[in-house]
């Protein structure tokens, strides 16, 4: 069983390309075990039917799907431009105005749909359209409005974005549209909440109040994707510590920091999320040639494969399946390549240096991956009421199936983006993992080796009306 188990998952966004019960339903059953609601694009309307589909389709497959709402943060993003373009040469001179009663008539005045004159400082860098245009801040002209110099020959287009890896904007990253967005969201079936250009834990503990305000038990995924977050690597820890996952987004964080540095800070975030027990999201191009071809790169694959060595939780595809012409097909290429790499290459172990308390439960998670490993077993069963259990057992990365067992549907949601987990809901009993293992069994979900009469679980339970979980079991069924 464990060769055809993708052990990292697939996190799939929604857009116009997908934007159909059918569509959602056939790449759940390619593979997704997730999907991801851009807050940047669609209305609420449109939300509360992908919801729907995305419920539906996973109860028809009869799994738990998680379900991701993106926030946008402050994304800073050009106005409407007459004709939709302005060519821009090195040495020009740009004023960007956020007056909303302004409009573009194709010279050098343009709008901005964010006050850059309340935040900015001279001297600053300031790049637009993915970093194809660079310029410096030479001006703050008005209470409304900055003057920049253009550094290369290029272009901007109509609400393309702009990016200030030097500007501090204080903490103040959730913007009214999120606030907004928050408070619909908490009303709403969602298992994650993301928050964009996070710079530091205290966004994320503030994120965190707003949602508890609401009552809402969403886990938050912080956003790597600004150069005051990867600015020290303390930074970043704390950023992972507070957070109940990770997003490396790549996209902006090469634009804001370089993108020389874009695989050394993924190659750091997986580690501090596996010895951190938190999830961790490879994001942003890995198969972006797919959004108009058929088949991808060979560098895409290698992308894809080198995250799944590293060991990450879960790979994002964002326009191929958004926008894509190939949504179905890019998620059956990306299986494809997780189930070859992990069935050739075993994600390498982490030195972990946890103290207190939880160290308890790395040493009994440990311990239960190695004795699954070395008794050759067919499953690890977690019977897990908050999901703490199976984020634990899945940091060792055990090349054995995790089949985790809740009686809380919320629960069993988030676990479907953690590595190597299955999730399934059942009321609560003594013996609700046991009686899984039966069940799967027989339904032919979990099969034996071949030339094997018993499945071979490893059991991790505890009592519900004792503190955590404080028992291991070796069962032949």
């Amino acid at each position: 069983m464990s060769k055809f188990f993708k052990r990292t998952k697939i996190l799939a966004t929604v857009g116009p390309a997908t934007n159909s019960p059918e569509i959602i339903e056939e790449m759940i059953m390619a593979g997704v075990n997730g999907c991801r609601l851009n807050c940047s694009h669609g209305s609420g309307e449109e939300r509360d039917q992908q919801i729907k589909w995305i419920r539906e389709a996973a109860k028809k497959k009869g799994r738990s799907v998680a379900i991701l709402q993106d926030l946008q943060g402050p994304k800073i993003r050009l106005g409407m431009l007459k004709d939709n373009r302005l060519d821009l040469h090195k040495g020009d001179e740009l004023t960007l105005e956020s007056d909303t009663r302004f409009e573009h008539d194709g010279g050098f005045v343009v709008p901005v749909q964010f006050n850059l004159a309340e935040k900015c400082r001279v001297g600053e860098p300031l790049s637009m359209f993915d970093g194809k245009v660079k310029a410096v801040i030479r001006e703050i002209v008005s209470d409304t409005a900055i003057k920049i110099e253009i550094l290369n020959d290029g272009f901007i287009m109509s609400k393309k974005g702009i990016n200030l890896p030097d500007t501090d904007f204080g903490g103040d990253i959730l913007t009214e549209k999120d606030l907004a967005d928050i408070e619909y969201g908490a009303s709403q079936d969602y298992d994650y909440v993301s928050l964009s250009f996070v710079q530091s834990a205290s966004d994320i503990e503030k994120l965190k109040q707003i949602l508890l305000s609401y009552g809402s038990t969403a886990k938050v995924i912080a956003k790597i994707e600004t150069k005051k977050a990867i600015a020290s690597d303390e930074n970043l820890e704390e950023i992972v510590k507070v957070s109940d996952g990770i997003m490396v987004a790549r996209g902006d964080m090469a634009v804001e920091a370089g993108a020389e540095v874009v695989p050394i800070i993924q190659r750091k975030l997986i580690a501090l999320c596996r010895i951190y027990g938190k999830l961790a999201i490879v994001a942003t191009q890995m198969m972006s040639s797919m959004v108009d071809n058929p088949e991808p790169t060979r560098a895409e694959v290698s992308d894809v494969a080198t995250a799944v060595i590293q060991g990450a939780d879960v790979v994002m595809l964002s326009d191929e399946t958004a926008n894509g012409s190939y949504p179905v097909e890019t998620v059956k290429e990306m299986k494809k390549v997780i189930l070859y790499t992990q069935n050739n290459s075993p994600v390498a172990g982490i030195h972990k240096y946890e103290t207190g308390e939880s160290v308890i439960y790395d040493a009994l998670s440990e311990a239960t991956a190695r004795l699954a490993e070395k008794i050759e077993a067919d499953v690890i069963i977690c019977q897990t009421a908050t999901g703490a259990t199976a984020t634990k057992m899945a940091s060792e990365r055990p090349n054995v199936p995790i089949v985790s067992v809740t009686s809380n549907q919320r629960v069993a949601n988030q676990l479907a983006l953690i590595y190597a987990n299955s999730a399934f809901v059942r009321p609560y009993s003594e013996h609700f993992g046991m009686d899984l293992v039966k069940e799967l069994k027989k339904s032919g979900y979990l099969k034996t080796k071949e030339g094997k009469k018993d499945l071979l679980a490893v059991i991790v339970s505890g009592d519900k009306n004792r503190y955590g979980t404080d028992t291991v079991m070796v069962r032949k069924i």
